[in-house]
């Protein structure tokens, strides 16, 4: 089942209505006469917005009415009254996909598909860092952003960390809540991971042609399920899922909160306003700060996380010698 932001205009009127008129029953006749469609195709959408996940009550002689809105993150709700100009004006939707990573990097060449946001119920073959497993569920958020920046190259390596600021920053205003930053792009919640982030960078001549950023959000997920899935994976350290938070929020709340973020910081970066990015990050890190190993394609590093640079590089200290780490698997030490 795929569906898109742009498609389905029947459904997508009647289901309009049906939101805007909540406090009422409308009859198939009133529905049909207002939004010019036959009865039959009226019917035959409200039994297609049922299965997606919304609640609407049928009485004879009385009509339709919706009572509650489909917890799923349909295309038509993410770009719903969302206050961006690019990222998430267009969507994409699927019950069951391999990778909502793989989808998106196809169809991140297309020019037209600059902020488009592709959504999947679940994944069959999630991808995470370094080419691992990403285990995704039914009850977790996992989606793919296409961008096509006009910053420099330079800032590709701090793009996945400005990212996960901009996760944190909507879980805070959401959920009332305030995950840890673990460089380069996870966030994390008492040491135990809910989120994760993954960038795909096309370059060509010097010059980025896209980027595909990834997002996971163990949102509610069987956590120790997933557990038992990935043990004894290298540099595991645990779960969590948001849904033992004590504030209750639906996934689109989550998401299109993010989207809005995600959008104020990727202007900051195109203005290359890095500064305020590293220091906010910086606030709300778990690594800064503490004993680090970290491995790399140059070996093993050891040492105290003492900063992040403009680039997003971490910066190591031992006995008095600095060194900057781009990229690698990194585990906080307890001494």
């Amino acid at each position: 089942m795929i569906y898109n932001s742009s498609d389905n205009p029947g459904l997508i009127k009647v289901l309009t209505f049906l939101q805007t008129h909540n406090t009422e029953y409308l009859s198939g006749q009133d529905l049909s006469d207002v939004l010019r469609i036959s009865r039959v195709a009226i019917w035959k959408h409200i039994k297609k917005i049922q299965e997606l996940g919304y609640t609407v009550e049928s009485k004879q002689k009385l009509g339709y009415k919706l009572t509650a809105n489909s917890d799923l993150l349909l295309p038509w709700e993410i770009t719903s009254g969302l206050k961006t100009k690019i990222i998430g004006k267009q969507a994409y939707f699927f019950d069951s996909i391999d990778s909502t990573q793989t989808q998106a990097l196809k169809m991140a060449d297309d020019q037209n598909n600059n902020g488009v946001v592709i959504v999947a119920e679940k994944q069959t073959g999630g991808k995470g860092r370094s080419g691992r497993k990403w285990i995704s569920p039914k009850g977790g958020i996992w989606f793919s952003i296409i961008l096509h920046p006009r910053f420099d190259i330079s800032i590709t390596t701090l793009f996945p960390i400005a990212s996960s600021l901009a996760l944190s920053i909507a879980l805070e205003k959401t959920l009332n809540i305030t995950p840890e930053l673990k460089w380069p792009n996870d966030l994390t919640i008492k040491g135990k991971k809910i989120a994760g982030m993954l960038v795909d960078v096309s370059l060509e001549s010097n010059k980025i042609e896209n980027l595909v950023l990834g997002i996971g959000i163990n949102f509610d997920v069987d956590v120790k399920q997933i557990e038992k899935e990935l043990k004894g994976t290298p540099n595991f350290y645990g779960l969590a899922s948001l849904s033992g938070q004590k504030k209750k929020v639906k996934p689109i709340q989550l998401v299109q909160s993010f989207l809005v973020e995600l959008e104020e910081i990727y202007k900051l970066l195109e203005t290359k306003q890095t500064e305020k990015i590293v220091s906010e990050w910086t606030k709300r890190s778990s690594t800064i700060g503490k004993n680090v190993e970290l491995n790399t394609i140059d070996g093993e590093v050891k040492g105290k996380a003492i900063r992040i640079d403009e680039d997003g590089a971490l910066v190591v200290s031992k006995n008095k010698t600095s060194h900057r780490i781009i990229a690698g698997d990194i585990i906080h030490l307890s001494k």
